[in-house]
């Protein structure tokens, strides 16, 4: 049994780290300046919807040149995760949703 991680050797696997890292830091910025607490029963239903939606929209977005980096695709991921947290009552400011005003057009497009 391998005590070495044969998968981090991967460019695309240290690629899909460095993204979920900066989703996952990017989130917990946005949930402390909400002054959201992780234990909020909102958030698991808006995080879930945030993650099937950014899965859904990710690959077309990349087709689309509308996302082409981590960073984009990070910033994708946040926009999902405000549209979900608004959808499950917590209020989000437009200043956060409108990060990338490529990425909010592309999302209201998708979503309609």
């Amino acid at each position: 049994m391998p005590t070495q991680d044969e998968w981090g050797h991967d460019p695309t696997v240290q690629m899909m780290r460095r993204i979920f890292s900066l989703m996952e830091n990017s989130q917990k910025d946005l949930l402390r300046d909400l002054n959201i607490s992780l234990f909020d029963p909102r958030l698991r239903r808006a995080r879930s919807r945030a993650r099937d939606l950014f899965e859904q929209t990710w690959p077309l977005a990349m087709q689309k040149e509308i996302v082409s980096n981590e960073r984009g695709a990070t910033l994708l991921y946040m926009h999902c995760l405000a549209h979900t947290l608004s959808l499950n009552g917590i209020e989000v400011p437009e200043q956060v949703s409108s990060k990338d005003e490529r990425i909010a057009m592309f999302l209201r497009k998708e979503l309609r």
